[in-house]
């Protein structure tokens, strides 16, 4: 093949226009989307801290191969580690999203975009420790508000796992567009890039489902992020783009991986993502149960003052949205924490018999407890099509469950319902307390008492930890 490639004359698909135009250019201006980007940035380094307790995690973490240096490189919160910044990505990123307690956005397609923060963060530490790009923590807050809107506005109407694609296709691209804009790339390295990440395309959705649900949706995201930093890297070399990598004719994304329907879209990019995302602050649960949690946990307090236990219960009825069904409502065995934290009986299970629900709850010592698989079978699933509606609402967007309980004498709880996670941007006065709380609960796990105060008294600072250089902040939670 000759070295000299001709660059393609045809024009990218608009599609991948908006997405770097909005990326490269953009001013954010929302106090709102600051504030919440603020409290996201804490919340998700702090998930990536507790991943620190499971070794299925810890395993994968560290350089590609043992003994492999980086001089200058990206350092790893709560690790010792210093990687190149791909490898950064993957770890930051496979941290951030292994017990799926990080944000959530929920709509035709669902995600976590705040595992964009893998990308994010490895790309600035690692810039501002090799070049003379200098970036703050204010820098980091603008490029995952950024993130969470392209990730956000294109699953607001396009299902990704309605065809069997995963989530993190839009990690990916998502996470290429904003370290395009902080690597500097130009504006047509950044289309490339971008195209390049929907050349990627495809990442199968199997490893989320039965018969092949497992820990490689613990990681995927990791991976994502750290696919998104080389294609950026490669980008910025000059190779060249596929301006029609959505559009072209059999070939294209469309056509290949989309049923031939291109993508529909409810708004443009701005900051709307970020100010409504979703925060997971009680229970690391798959986002659609999070009510179904809620509700649970305040029917075992019901239970505990009437004087039952769950072996008194004769049936459980979740009234519930569409989503919830197609994706976690789940019989038969469960052969894996993955398996379990992705089934709604065996997260209302757990409550009603031990009054929480954790992340060491679905681990196979928990999970051997008879009761838990004894009680699952008596929970059943029914779409309340009002719920389905205010699910997809865009002034709405409710997680709504609803729970009754029967008993073996006859007797029958009043339903609870919960329609709004705590976690919900309508509950945020009452939530975020909780998540710094979350915050300083994931520090102590990693840190001395005296580390601890130092991370908090910068964290909790706005517009202290807003002017800090990143390398400051990594080196800070790096351990010695």
């Amino acid at each position: 093949m000759s070295n000299n490639v001709v660059k393609s004359n045809q024009p990218y698909d608009q599609e991948i226009i908006d997405i770097v135009d909005y990326a490269l250019n953009y001013e954010i201006k929302s106090p709102v989307a600051y504030q919440t980007a603020w409290n996201c940035f804490m919340d998700t380094i702090g998930c990536g801290l507790e991943a620190l307790e499971y070794e299925a995690c810890t395993k994968l973490l560290g350089p590609v191969v043992p003994g492999l240096t980086v001089a200058n490189g990206v350092k790893v919160p709560g690790t010792k580690h210093v990687l190149d910044p791909v490898q950064g990505a993957f770890n930051i990123g496979a941290m951030i999203r292994w017990l799926d307690f990080n944000d959530t956005w929920l709509a035709a397609e669902w995600g976590h975009p705040s595992d964009n923060l893998g990308a994010i963060l490895a790309t600035a530490d690692w810039l501002s420790r090799t070049t003379d790009k200098k970036f703050t923590i204010k820098d980091v807050l603008t490029a995952m508000i950024k993130a969470h809107e392209i990730q956000g506005c294109i699953a607001l109407e396009n299902s990704f796992n309605k065809v069997g694609l995963d989530h993190v296709v839009l990690v990916k691209v998502a996470s290429t567009a904003v370290v395009a804009q902080m690597m500097g790339l130009t504006r047509d390295q950044a289309l490339a890039a971008v195209s390049l990440a929907w050349v990627d395309g495809q990442s199968l959705r199997t490893y989320r489902h039965f018969p092949n649900a497992g820990s490689r949706k613990s990681w995927a995201a990791g991976d994502a992020t750290s696919r998104a930093v080389r294609l950026a890297l490669i980008a910025q070399t000059g190779e060249m783009g596929y301006p029609s990598a959505l559009t072209a004719k059999t070939w294209g994304f469309y056509d290949v991986s989309f049923k031939g329907q291109p993508f529909k879209f409810q708004r443009t990019y701005g900051s709307y993502v970020m100010e409504n995302v979703l925060f997971k602050i009680s229970f690391p649960a798959e986002f659609h149960s999070q009510t179904g949690v809620e509700a649970a946990m305040t029917i075992f307090h019901q239970m505990q003052a009437a004087g039952k236990s769950s072996d008194d219960i004769k049936k459980v009825t979740i009234r519930t949205h569409e989503a919830c069904i197609r994706i976690i409502d789940k019989k038969g065995p469960l052969n894996n924490p993955a398996d379990r934290d992705h089934c709604i009986q065996y997260m209302v299970a757990v409550p009603f018999i031990f009054g929480r629900l954790t992340a060491r709850d679905y681990e196979d010592d928990i999970a051997s407890d008879p009761r838990i698989d004894a009680l699952r079978e008596k929970i059943v699933c029914v779409e309340d099509t009002s719920y389905t509606t205010d699910y997809h609402d865009p002034e709405k967007r409710s997680i709504a469950n609803a729970i009754t309980v029967e008993f073996n004498d006859g007797t029958v709880f009043d339903e609870v319902a919960v329609e709004y996670p705590i976690g919900h941007a309508r509950r945020r006065v009452e939530g975020i307390p909780l998540l710094i709380e979350k915050y300083k609960t994931n520090l102590a796990r990693v840190y001395d008492a005296g580390k601890q105060k130092e991370i908090i008294d910068l964290c909790l600072d706005y517009d202290k930890l807003a002017a800090t250089p990143v390398t400051v902040f990594t080196d800070l939670m790096a351990k010695a």
